[in-house]
């Protein structure tokens, strides 16, 4: 690891003290591919012990860099290795019992160790559902309605191979059917994503993937209110002046975020992995996307000149974090979750955010159909063809997309629904639905786009 200068030290304790920065989450990815048994039994263990040793010296780590600095640091995360390569092993009827075992024994393990989020329990489809892609989607529904700490995620598409139809109709089967056993939680740690990123430290998309060494650790900013300030003392600035400012301060925060990783990794001797230098929001007062939207001008998120102003906020945080970071990685943007942002929630209320005028704005920002909440009436088709617009959306922008959406048996447009903790409340959208759903139903994939075969 390189050394830290006394400079980044001032730098960073300014930064705290000044802009009331905190870290989202700190994230420590693992390599768990060596806990691959001749049983599913001997995975399950391995896991756990594996999770719960690494776990207890990351978390003392954090704790101690934590109050170094007075910084707080809101999740202490793990992310692990894709499950379903663990599944391939085994024959079909086996491979489910082994992903029921396998969550739960991850998600002990995070709740024994006192991990907040757990991520990996992740299959990558893009091409090919394998046999322990398809176990983990059937599993699915079972695994989330057992667990408190798991997170799932399912990759259905890259832009240099296409788009996995038959993963994203499984994907809405299960989500819909874990739905109805959780009363409509169960889509808050499941995502559906394209073009995933092989490092990402937020959740739900969190896992260690392919190429990543034995471990590392992911830092998660959460800047909204860091932003947001700079954004009001900017009033008077014009637009390219203002993209200035955002970018000065998104350095700044990303040197101060390789501090506090590079200082966790060394406490572990383990690596820094990347940065995800992004602007998410809580729900809670000054941690709004929406409201740096309005700050700039605009009387709602969701309101003419919206894509436009969440546009300039993602490309000027990216340029000042490069900049700032040694390692960039994740998402690396904005989210527009809309049930843990105050002021999105509300904007949806009004009817300022849709379900149109969110895919318009995931053109620009880095997730798209996030933490939102349908009847859950609405069918397994017309679920997979919201995914599958969605994952249209990334792979023939190539960027990086998510979709979260939350069915709520029972529930009606306009209904208030509470989440809890990090996931805040929303309000029921309304959902078109086609009467002709053949088009969905013919499954297959999507090829890729033709410029993704450029050399």
């Amino acid at each position: 690891m390189s050394k830290i200068s006394i400079d980044e030290v001032l730098e960073t304790l300014q930064i705290i003290s000044e802009q009331k920065l905190n870290i989202r989450a700190v994230t420590l990815g693992l390599n768990v591919l060596d806990c691959a048994g001749s049983s599913y039994h001997e995975t399950s263990s391995c896991l756990k012990r594996k999770i719960k040793a690494y776990a207890e010296k990351f978390i003392k780590a954090a704790e101690e860099v934590e109050n170094k600095y007075g910084l707080p640091i809101t999740n202490k995360r793990i992310t692990i290795s894709p499950v379903y390569f663990l599944l391939e092993r085994y024959p079909l009827s086996l491979a489910r019992k082994a992903a029921y075992q396998i969550g739960k024994s991850i998600d002990e393990a995070a709740k024994e160790a006192g991990i907040d989020l757990i991520g990996g329990f992740t299959a990558l489809a893009s091409k090919r559902l394998t046999k322990g892609g398809r176990a983990l989607l059937e599993e699915l529904p079972n695994v989330l309605k057992d667990t408190e700490h798991l997170c799932s995620s399912v990759e259905v598409g890259r832009t240099n191979s296409g788009i996995n139809v038959d993963a994203i109709i499984l994907a809405a089967k299960a989500l819909k059917k874990a739905s109805y056993l959780t009363k409509g939680k169960a889509g808050a740690r499941f995502v559906v994503l394209a073009n995933a990123p092989s490092d990402i430290p937020f959740m739900a998309g969190g896992f260690h993937g392919p190429g990543e060494g034995d471990s590392a650790v992911n830092v998660a900013i959460s800047a909204p209110g860091v932003i947001g300030a700079v954004v009001k003392n900017s009033k008077n600035k014009k637009m390219h002046e203002l993209s200035e400012e955002i970018k000065k301060i998104s350095f700044k925060v990303s040197r101060a975020a390789q501090l506090i990783g590079s200082e966790i990794a060394n406490k572990i001797n383990s690596e820094l992995g990347s940065i995800d230098l992004s602007l998410a929001p809580a729900p809670e007062e000054g941690e709004s996307v929406a409201a740096v939207i309005r700050e700039m001008g605009i009387d709602s998120a969701g309101l003419p000149g919206s894509i436009a102003a969440l546009a300039l906020l993602t490309d000027a945080i990216k340029k000042g974090g490069i900049m700032g970071a040694m390692f960039v990685g994740g998402y690396s943007g904005a989210f527009i979750p809309v049930s843990e942002d105050l002021e999105m929630s509300e904007a949806a209320k009004k009817g300022f955010i849709t379900i149109p005028m969110l895919q318009a704005m995931s053109s620009v920002c880095s997730t798209g159909l996030d933490m939102v909440a349908i009847p859950g009436e609405t069918s397994w088709e017309t679920i997979a063809s919201l995914m599958l617009d969605e994952v249209a959306i990334g792979v023939f922008t190539n960027k990086t997309v998510g979709v979260r959406l939350l069915p709520v048996p029972g529930a009606l447009p306009g209904d208030e629904i509470e989440l809890g903790g990090l996931f805040g409340k929303t309000y029921v959208m309304k959902v078109l639905e086609s009467k002709d759903k053949s088009f969905i139903r013919r499954g297959g994939r999507i090829p890729a786009p033709t410029f993704s075969h450029r050399n």
